[in-house]
């Protein structure tokens, strides 16, 4: 394998648990791990690691909105980012009102990991040292277990014990502390992981967490806070959660929460041992080039891979990154491709060199309306272009690096996204039904190819892998063939959960959000978010607004699975999806002038139905109630 990890021990643990099946059978008690057979060397500890890296809650390649782990069962081949504006599905429009749950399985986590802080200090075996680490590395996983539940659930129960089993069910019950409690335990686990954790790790533990990564989880546990406190007043709510403080903070703490980020963030910008990835491109073509590489295989990159969840043997510990997402034409066997499409909405968020600072919609038409999206118009006067990706010329090359465009080369093909045609006579014929004209002797085709395997579009007799918004996926796919791809799992790319960029970004936001300004954090501030600016091939620096930051933060991060939770945290969601619908750019070829050229049309995605985020849904309704007793949250 290319890639021996540390969380490649987890497979290991149920060859190991097969062939010890009997004796574990018999051991006793039952409700937990013998610390007499695994908890009692480094090695046993690393096994017994391995399966708590495999239970964290990473939203990496192997979760969606139906959960995590479900790297081989994704069946609607949609990253969870892609729901909330980003792409759609080829097939199916749904926008759930919640991100996955985590509670029962975020409270078998904790309990595993106060299991193993309970046992560290008793190993012998261990020198003192040794044993601030590894409970360092435990505290890393329990800040970010309860992060993950603080998002969802706000206040949660803090269980900082282990919990033997016991027939006093009473006993075992622990209340819901506040949401500002429960981050604040966030912010002191995370601390207590950058204590005793090392700056840097080396050899098969690459994967493990670093002094930098707790950083790295401070910093953003910390903006998302803040956030909360911020702007929780725009999606009021009421009940007893709100009034005993388990939803929601005041807005007072704001500062004080951006600032830990501040801190966390500062920490490792001034600690040297991360930065960007090749910052300073000659080119806008090498910054995208540079950009796919990173994201193609982050071990080129650890200086910007600040932490990352490895693959193992495809087919066996791999993901479907690359089954359910190249485009159509590239689909290297697989059944079920091209079902992320990219929107519009999100295209049309990336800046132009020749206007930095602000977005720069696709304009398709004489008189720059970039609000028509009623499909075409005999009466309107559309822009030409000799290919169908000139209209992109001076994007911002962080969208030629995430986004198939349409005519763009991918894996040696010329990807065909092309949603009609004109005839002579002026008759549209777009997004119909397979058909072709003859003109001047030569054949057009409505979707720019005979077969429909050599195009990648807007054919509904097969919708489900077609993009209908004029765009393919790109971001993390494999530059080559992949082995196998015909069945699921076969992918081995890492997933970067932490990476510099973002600390950046996060430093910035919180910077301007709460107008700190000492240390010089203004100018450091403006760096930071013209900093990754700049490794995209920007050229001319922007002031630090709020605005630009969060820009910067939808095309940098676009697909990282930070976009759904950006829109949570700043309470945003309610407002971007009320009652709507997303959009698509339609490539057209007219051929009522010689030579043929493309003219696009900016229109509602087909097939769409209008999306609404209910308020309410900011926060997850707590499961269980009937029996633990704890306070429900408002509106369930």
């Amino acid at each position: 394998m290319k890639r021996i990890i540390f969380l490649s021990t987890i497979l290991l643990i149920p060859a190991l648990l097969n062939s010890c099946r009997d004796d574990v059978l018999d051991l006793s008690p039952l409700d937990k791990v013998d610390r007499g057979i695994i908890l009692t060397s480094e090695e046993g500890v690393r096994i017994f690691l391995a399966n708590l890296y495999y239970q964290t809650p990473f939203e990496d390649f192997a979760y969606n909105h139906t959960g995590f782990h479900g790297a081989l069962t994704n069946n609607m081949g949609i990253l969870h980012d892609a729901q909330c504006g980003n792409a759609v599905n080829s097939e199916a429009n749904f926008l759930d009102p919640g991100a996955p749950s985590w509670w029962e399985p975020g409270y078998a986590l904790n309990r595993d990991i106060n299991l193993l802080l309970e046992t560290i200090p008793t190993i012998e075996a261990l020198s003192n040292d040794k044993k601030n680490e590894l409970a360092g590395e435990a505290h890393f996983l329990r800040a970010f277990n309860y992060f993950a539940l603080a998002k969802r659930y706000g206040g949660v129960a803090i269980i900082r014990e282990y919990q033997p089993y016991t027939p006093a069910i009473e006993s075992l019950k622990v209340p819901r502390s506040t949401e500002k409690e429960t981050w604040d335990f966030v912010m002191s686990e995370c601390d207590e992981a950058a204590k005793y954790l090392p700056p840097a790790r080396t050899g098969n533990d690459t994967r493990r967490a670093t002094k930098w990564t707790a950083c790295a989880l401070k910093s953003r546990a910390a903006l998302h806070a803040a956030s909360v406190a911020k702007y929780g007043s725009k999606a009021p709510l009421s009940g007893e959660a709100v009034a005993l403080g388990l939803v929601g903070i005041d807005a007072a703490l704001a500062n004080h929460y951006y600032e830990l980020c501040i801190d966390a963030s500062a920490a490792i910008m001034e600690g040297g041992a991360h930065r960007l990835y090749k910052p300073n491109p000659a080119t806008a073509e090498e910054a995208a080039n540079n950009l796919l590489a990173l994201f193609q295989d982050p071990n080129v990159a650890p200086e910007e891979a600040m932490f990352c969840v490895g693959y193992g043997d495809p087919g066996v510990a791999g993901h479907s990154i690359d089954f359910w997402s190249n485009p159509s034409q590239t689909s290297d066997g697989a059944h079920h491709p091209g079902r992320v499409n990219p929107t519009l909405d999100l295209v049309d968020v990336y800046e132009s060199y020749v206007t930095p600072g602000q977005s720069a919609p696709v304009v398709t038409t004489a008189d720059g309306n970039v609000n028509d999206y009623n499909g075409y118009n005999r009466s309107q006067t559309y822009l030409h272009f000799d290919t169908p990706y000139d209209i992109f010329k001076n994007k911002d090359a962080r969208l030629w690096a995430t986004v198939i465009l349409p005519g763009t080369v991918w894996k040696g093909a010329t990807i065909r996204m092309q949603a009609g045609y004109i005839e002579p006579d002026g008759t549209p014929v777009i997004e119909a039904v397979k058909a072709s004209i003859t003109v001047n002797g030569v054949a057009y085709h409505t979707f720019g190819a005979d077969a429909w395997q050599d195009y990648s579009g807007f054919d509904q007799q097969h919708a489900d892998v077609m993009t209908r918004t004029g765009f393919s996926f790109k971001k993390f796919l494999s530059p080559v063939p992949v082995e196998g791809q015909s069945a699921l799992g076969r992918s081995t790319q890492d997933w970067m959960e932490f990476r510099y960029a973002e600390v950046l970004l996060n430093y910035a936001e919180a910077v301007v959000e709460s107008g700190y300004s000492a240390n010089d954090a203004q100018t450091k501030a403006k760096d930071a978010l013209n900093a990754t600016r700049q490794r995209a091939g920007h050229t001319t620096d922007i002031p630090l607004t709020i605005d630009n930051v969060q820009r910067e933060r939808r095309v940098e991060l676009a697909f990282e699975n930070k976009r759904w939770w950006d829109l949570i945290r700043r309470r945003e969601f309610h407002e971007v999806f009320n009652n709507n619908i997303q959009k698509a750019l339609c490539p057209v070829l007219d051929l009522r002038v010689a030579p043929p050229k493309y003219i696009f049309i900016r229109k509602h995605i087909i097939r769409a139905v209008p999306i609404t985020f209910p308020e309410y849904r900011y926060y997850h309704a707590i499961p269980g109630i009937g029996s633990n007793g704890l306070i429900q949250n408002p509106n369930y």
